[in-house]
C-alpha cells in the first residue's frame, strides 16, 4: 500500500453543500404532514407536583395528544434514563438514581420536561402548553457546591452520590511531610453552556412494527440500545440515524428525556413527529459543563523537583446523573492528573454533588481541560512562590524522553513525548525574549500586558476499537462505512482522502457512509478526540485485508504469483498485468465473486495516544475599564502525524476559541431559587471573531507508537490548553497591581473589581 502521511489537505468536500445551504440538518428533514412536539417544562428548580390537568389543553385547535408521566406508565414505559456510575479503586460505586422521561412527582431543575404536547404546528403546541394546569408546591433548592441542604433525591444523603478517591495517600502524606516547599492554590471553574450552532433536535416515526428515530447526535448505537430498552422493543425494530450535525462538542452524545418522550408519542399516534429545540430551551435543558471547585497542592524538594501532588475537588452533577456526569471529574480528570511532569505520587479526591440545576456532563475535553487548568495554574503559582521562571519550573519537572513509556500515578501509560523540545520551540516562536519590550510598550499606552504559558497533555478517550467497511458498488463508486459521526470536523474529507492514499482509489469516487444503525452494525461514535485516530486505524486494517484478498484472487485468476500492491497498482513479476483496485473489483464482479466486493474489519488500538503542546498567550488589560484583549496566541502542538494539516489547525483554533470564551466571558448563572439568569444571548456572552488575533499554529510532532499511523488526535487540544494559558496571562498582567488571585470568567467587571480591591488593600 501507499506510504503513510501523504494526506496534505485537499479541500473539504462537505463545505460545498454547507456553504450553499444544501446541507441536510434535522430541521431540513420535515416530510409533509409532520407533526410538531412541544414540551411543558418545570418553571421552578424544585417543586412537588400536586396535579397536572391537560383537559382544556387537549381540546385546543391542532392538538393531537398530550402525554405526562402517568400516560407513559399506563403504556408500560417506566424505565429511567441510563447513566454510567463511577467506581474507584476501593470498589465503591456512585449512587444510581432514577431519572424519569417526564417529571414523576417531583421537578428537580428548572426546564425539566413535565409533559409533551403533539400538535399540527409548533405554534399550536405552544398555545396548548400555556393552558395546561400545573399545580405544585415549590420547595427550597440546593444550589451550592457543598454537601447537605435540601435533598435532590431522598435516597442520597447529603446530596453526595459520588465520593471518589485515587492514589496512594500514605506516600503523598509522607512526601509532603519532607517537602522543602509546598504551594497551594484554589481554582473555581465556572459553569458554561455548550451552545452548539444547531440546537438539539429529533424526529420519530413508528410504522406499527419499527421505530425510526433520527437525531443530531454523535453516534447512533447507544440511542438504539436505550430506545429499545426503555420502550420495550426488540433492538432489531429500532433504526437510529443522524444527518448533518451543526456542532456537538460532547453535549450531543448524551441521552436526553425529550428523545424518549418523542419516540413514545410517535408510537401512540403512528405518525412522524419532530422536535426542534429553540435557543431558550437549549439553555434550560442541554447539559451544562465544567462547574467545579478544586484545591491543588504541590510539594517540592530543595531543587524545585515535584515530590507529590494532591487535589481535592467538589463538582456539580446537577439534578441527575447524566450519561457520564459522574465520570468527568473523577476518571477522566485523572487521565491527565499529573500532566507532563515526573511526579512520583499523587492523590485525587472528588465529591460529586447533586444540585437543583440542569445535569452536567461532557464538553470539549471532558475532564482533561479541568485537570490541566488546575495543574498549569498551580505550576504558575508555584513558580512565583519559588522565584523561578514558569518555563524553567516546567522544564525542570518534565518527564524525560528516555523515560517513555511512562506510567503516571493514575496508572495511565504515556507512549512517547519530547516535551522540552516542544517547549523550546514555543519559547523561540513566541519571542519570549521580546516580551519585556512589548510589556513596556503596552505600559506606555496605559495598558497592562501579561504572558501566560500552558503545557497541556490529553488522552484520547472512548471505545478503543472501531470497524471500517469498504464496498464496491455496481455504479462504479466505493462506499466507506464508518463507526464515528461527523459534527462538522471534516470526516468525509479526511476519511476518503486516507482511503485514497492507502489504496489508490480515486478520492472523488469514495462516499463516506455514517450515522445509520441499519447500515452500520456497530460503532463507537464521536467523542474524546477518538474519531480520526481510531477510524483511520480501522480503515488501515480493512485496506490491508482487502488488498490481501484481492492479491490472492488475482494470483488464482491470472496465474501469476506473487502479486504485489504498490502505489495503488497490483502487479506480478513475469506478467504484464497491471490492475488498479477498481479494475480488480470489476474483474471480481465479472467472475461472480461478490464476496470480494465488500470488505470489513474491526481493529483495536495498541494503546491510547496523548496529544500535548505548549501554548503561549499574551493579553492587554485597560485598568480603567477592566477590558481585556487577547493580543497574541501561539500553539505549538505535538499531535503526532497529521492526516490533514488544515483540518488539524482548524480544530486547534476552534478549541482555543471555546477555551477563551469560558475563561473571559461565558458564565451560566442561577439566582438563589434556581432560576436561570442566563437564558439567552442577551445574558450569556459568547466570543466573537473580533476577540481573536491571528492564532499561530505550529506542529512539532513526535509520532505515537500506539498506532501504525503515529496519530495523536487533535479535536480537544486547543480547549485543554487555552483555559490556563489565558488565565495565567491575565494574572500575570494584574500581578504587579496587587491582584494575586483570579477565577474564571475574567470579565471586565470582575477585573475592574479586583483592581479596585487591590488598590484599597494597598491604601490601608
Amino acid at each position: 500500500m501507499r506510504a503513510f502521511g501523504q494526506s496534505q489537505g485537499v479541500k473539504r468536500r462537505e463545505d460545498l453543500r454547507f456553504l450553499t445551504g444544501t446541507g441536510q440538518y434535522m430541521a431540513d428533514l420535515h416530510p409533509e404532514g409532520l407533526l410538531q412536539a412541544v414540551f411543558l417544562r418545570s418553571p421552578v428548580a424544585h417543586g412537588v407536583i400536586r396535579k397536572i390537568d391537560t383537559t382544556d389543553a387537549a381540546e385546543m385547535p391542532g392538538v393531537l395528544a398530550i402525554l405526562t408521566v402517568e400516560d407513559l406508565k399506563a403504556a408500560g414505559v417506566t424505565e429511567g434514563l441510563w447513566a454510567a456510575v463511577s467506581t474507584d479503586r476501593r470498589g465503591l460505586k456512585g449512587a444510581v438514581t432514577y431519572r424519569p422521561i417526564l417529571a414523576d412527582g417531583v421537578m428537580r431543575h428548572m426546564g425539566e420536561p413535565v409533559a409533551i404536547i403533539i400538535a399540527e404546528t409548533r405554534e399550536q403546541g405552544l398555545d396548548a402548553a400555556e393552558v395546561i394546569e400545573l399545580d405544585y408546591d415549590e420547595k427550597p433548592a440546593h444550589l451550592a457546591l457543598h454537601t447537605g441542604g435540601p435533598l435532590v433525591h431522598d435516597e442520597v444523603a447529603d446530596n453526595l452520590p459520588v465520593d471518589w478517591h485515587l492514589g496512594d495517600t500514605d506516600a503523598v502524606t509522607a512526601a509532603f511531610a519532607k517537602a522543602a516547599r509546598v504551594s497551594k492554590l484554589s481554582v473555581r471553574q465556572n459553569r458554561v453552556a455548550v451552545v452548539s450552532m444547531e440546537p438539539r433536535a429529533a424526529l420519530a416515526d413508528w410504522d406499527g412494527e419499527r421505530l425510526h428515530f433520527a437525531f443530531n447526535g454523535q453516534g447512533v448505537w447507544t440511542h438504539k440500545r436505550e430506545l429499545a430498552r426503555v420502550l420495550g422493543l426488540d433492538a432489531a425494530n429500532v433504526q437510529v440515524t443522524t444527518p448533518d450535525v451543526g456542532g456537538g462538542f460532547g453535549m450531543k452524545t448524551m441521552l436526553y428525556p425529550e428523545q424518549f418522550a418523542l419516540a413514545q408519542a410517535a408510537r401512540v399516534l403512528g405518525r412522524p413527529i419532530a422536535w426542534v429545540s429553540d435557543r431558550a430551551e437549549a439553555m434550560l435543558s442541554d447539559n451544562g459543563a465544567r462547574d467545579l471547585e478544586s484545591v491543588a497542592e504541590l510539594a517540592f524538594d530543595d531543587t524545585n523537583k515535584i515530590l507529590a501532588y494532591r487535589v481535592t475537588t467538589r463538582s456539580n452533577l446537577g439534578a441527575y446523573n447524566s450519561m457520564f456526569g459522574q465520570n468527568i471529574q473523577s476518571e477522566l480528570f485523572s487521565k491527565v492528573l499529573t500532566g507532563v511532569y515526573d511526579i512520583p505520587c499523587a492523590t485525587l479526591d472528588v465529591q460529586g454533588i447533586y444540585t437543583h440545576t440542569t445535569p452536567v456532563d461532557a464538553y470539549r475535553g471532558a475532564g482533561r481541560p479541568e485537570a490541566i487548568t488546575l495543574l498549569e495554574r498551580a505550576m504558575d503559582n508555584a513558580a512565583r512562590e519559588l522565584g523561578v521562571s514558569p518555563f524553567e519550573l516546567r522544564a525542570r519537572n518534565f518527564i524525560a524522553p528516555d523515560n517513555f513509556p511512562y506510567t503516571t500515578p493514575s496508572e495511565v501509560t504515556y507512549d512517547v513525548g519530547d516535551f522540552a523540545r516542544v517547549l523550546n520551540r514555543a519559547h523561540e516562536l513566541g519571542d519570549v525574549a521580546g516580551f519585556a519590550a512589548r510589556r513596556k510598550a503596552s505600559a506606555a499606552k496605559g495598558l497592562l500586558r501579561g504572558m501566560g504559558l500552558s503545557y497541556y497533555i490529553e488522552s484520547i478517550l472512548g471505545d478503543d476499537t472501531e470497524g471500517a467497511t469498504v464496498e464496491f458498488t455496481d455504479e462504479g463508486r466505493v462506499n466507506l462505512y464508518v463507526g464515528t459521526q461527523s459534527n462538522g470536523q471534516g470526516h468525509e474529507t479526511v476519511y476518503a482522502q486516507y482511503l485514497s492514499d492507502l489504496t489508490g482509489l480515486p478520492f472523488d469516487l469514495i462516499d463516506v457512509v455514517q450515522g445509520d444503525s441499519d447500515r452500520i452494525a456497530r460503532g463507537g461514535g464521536t467523542g474524546g478526540s477518538r474519531s480520526v485516530t481510531v477510524q483511520s486505524v480501522a480503515t488501515h486494517g480493512t485496506a490491508e485485508a482487502m488488498v490481501a484478498a484481492f492479491s490472492t484472487f488475482l494470483e488464482e485468476e491470472i496465474e501469476a504469483t506473487p502479486f504485489t500492491f504498490d502505489d495503488g497498482i497490483f502487479s506480478a513479476p513475469g506478467s504484464n498485468q497491471r490492475l488498479t483496485l477498481l479494475e480488480a473489483a470489476d474483474l471480481a464482479r465479472a467472475k461472480g465473486r461478490k464476496d470480494l466486493l465488500k470488505h470489513e474489519k474491526r481493529t483495536k488500538l495498541e494503546g491510547r495516544s496523548f496529544p500535548n503542546g505548549a501554548h503561549i498567550c499574551e493579553v492587554e488589560i485597560d485598568p480603567e475599564t477592566g477590558a481585556l484583549v487577547m493580543d497574541r496566541y501561539l500553539a505549538v502542538d505535538d499531535l503526532g502525524t497529521l492526516m490533514h494539516p488544515q483540518l488539524a489547525e482548524g480544530q486547534v483554533h476552534g478549541g482555543i476559541a471555546q477555551g477563551f470564551g469560558q475563561a473571559i466571558i461565558e458564565d451560566t448563572q442561577f439566582d438563589e431559587d434556581g432560576q436561570l439568569l442566563t437564558g439567552s444571548f442577551m445574558d450569556y456572552a459568547m466570543p466573537r471573531a473580533s476577540d481573536f488575533p491571528a492564532i499561530r499554529f505550529h506542529s512539532e510532532p513526535t509520532p505515537s507508537k500506539n498506532n501504525p499511523i503515529g496519530m495523536k488526535g487533535c479535536g480537544e487540544a486547543g480547549t485543554v490548553a487555552a483555559l490556563s494559558a489565558v488565565s495565567n496571562a491575565t494574572l500575570d498582567a494584574l500581578w504587579d497591581q496587587g491582584v494575586h488571585h483570579i477565577d474564571m470568567p475574567m470579565t471586565p467587571q470582575r477585573i475592574w473589581g479586583w483592581l479596585q480591591d487591590a488598590q484599597k488593600v494597598a491604601a490601608e
